[in-house]
């Protein structure tokens, strides 16, 4: 039986939310022939909780060994890793096809070459990319939420405005979950000579961390503050077309105060996790406090809502932000809510941080070191600041105490995260709340 036979399969795909929890059942809600292809949604009930998923099978009863590793079972295969089926993909986008419940569509305008072979990305776990050439990358989510992906609503609305810091969109696939059009796919332009800002900031701090000692983090050859000056200044232009293209609020300090319930509330549930965040408790406590002082509205506005230094892309003229889906663990609606421009900022400073700390972890220096993480992470945070301010953002004295309290939630949940999935990075949040 083919469902019996997808759930043993899934169960071992990285980008299967449920690892580690048994399946009580699989059931396939629908099953749409394309031309060569078999599309699924499946529905994986766990513990009480049903999760949905979308799978593109192939069929051969003599599998190359190419696609060995893609092997389900009886001659099918996950066919997103076979380029002779996924040029299909292509074609139905670029024609604007509706297979059954499965609508293909591209933005207007958009001229697709269909000619081109697919590849699998293999560095993802929650989706499965597909990279056409060196001209578009196609991401499809495995794991479906009813409802417009918020990456989609976004990129569309900033390509309508000719926004230049985003990868443009070409086409999307969709279909209706509970009486809604869902998202299955969304293909952009790809970036093939792009540089990951991670990596980027990485081999800036390698720089450093090799320099003389006398020597700072604005005086050695890999010195990042400009591209930071430049990501603040790119980050602030994107912030002020997302405010444009989308309803914007003020959040009055009531709720003001029960954002910061909220975050106090996940900082007593830390500390009561991790005992070694317990001692800092007193300095978020007074951040916190400070935010609940406000007297004024707060601005809110439609925001990235993932916001760091793997999200960006330099390319050879500017940067590129990635990813405009929000937190995938999230609900839709929460991932769709309006939020403090300084929630995209906190997540950019926090991954300055990260990018500095990492490095020390297993570090035979790390205790020398240390003044030097700590010097990297302040010259680019200044450097994004002023870029930030320079583009346009916000920035009051408000805006630092919201900052400030919204870097320290941020914090708070890294030391949960890392106490659960990472130990050995314990030390760069816990890092955060002794300057």
């Amino acid at each position: 039986m083919l469902e019996d036979t997808l759930a043993d399969w899934i169960t071992h795909q990285r980008w299967f939310a449920g690892k580690g929890r048994p399946i009580d059942t699989l059931r396939i809600e629908s099953d749409t022939s394309l031309p060569g292809l078999r599309h699924l949604v499946i529905a994986v009930r766990q513990g009480g909780v049903t999760d949905r998923y979308q799978l593109l099978l192939g069929h051969s009863d003599h599998l190359p060994d190419r696609l060995r590793h893609a092997h389900i079972a009886d001659g099918l295969y996950d066919a997103l890793h076979d380029f002779e089926l996924t040029g299909v993909l292509l074609e139905l986008m670029a024609s604007g096809t509706t297979f059954g419940p499965i609508r293909f569509r591209h933005l207007p305008g958009a001229a697709i070459d269909t000619s081109l072979r697919s590849l699998v990305l293999g560095a993802e776990q929650s989706n499965t990319s597909l990279v056409y050439g060196e001209a578009y990358i196609c991401k499809l989510f495995r794991r479906l939420i009813p409802g417009t992906n918020p990456e989609l609503e976004i990129v569309s609305a900033l390509a309508d405005r000719g926004a230049k810091h985003i990868a443009q969109p070409y086409g999307w696939i969709e279909t209706d979950l509970d009486d809604q059009p869902t998202t299955l796919a969304i293909m952009q332009e790809f970036l093939p000579t792009a540089n990951d800002g991670w990596d980027l900031a990485l081999a800036s701090v390698r720089d450093l961390y090799g320099a003389m000692p006398e020597l700072a983090a604005g005086e050695v050859g890999g010195d990042f503050s400009a591209e930071a000056r430049r990501l603040g200044l790119a980050t602030a232009e994107v912030h002020r077309e997302l405010a444009e293209a989308f309803p914007t609020d003020v959040v009055e300090p009531p709720e003001v105060k029960r954002m910061v319930e909220a975050f106090r509330r996940n900082l007593e549930r830390v500390v009561a996790e991790v005992p070694e965040l317990a001692p800092h408790a007193p300095v978020v406590e007074a951040a916190f406090h400070r935010v609940e002082e406000v007297t004024g509205a707060v601005p809110v506005q439609r925001v990235h809502g993932d916001y760091h230094l793997g999200q960006v892309m330099r390319t050879a003229t500017d940067w590129i932000i990635l990813d405009f889906e929000g937190e995938p663990g999230q609900p839709l609606a929460e991932r769709r809510a309006l939020a403090s421009p300084l929630r995209d900022v906190a997540g950019m400073l926090r991954s300055f941080d990260y990018a500095a700390r990492h490095l020390l972890l297993d570090h035979p220096r790390a205790d020398e070191l240390e003044e030097r993480a700590a010097g990297w992470t302040a010259h680019n945070r200044a450097a994004f600041l002023d870029g930030y301010v320079r583009g346009g953002g916000r920035f009051t004295e408000t805006d630092a105490a919201l900052l400030r309290a919204l870097e320290y939630g941020k914090a708070v949940y890294e030391v949960g995260y890392e106490a659960r999935n990472r130990p050995g990075w314990l030390a760069i949040p816990l890092a955060a709340f002794t300057r």
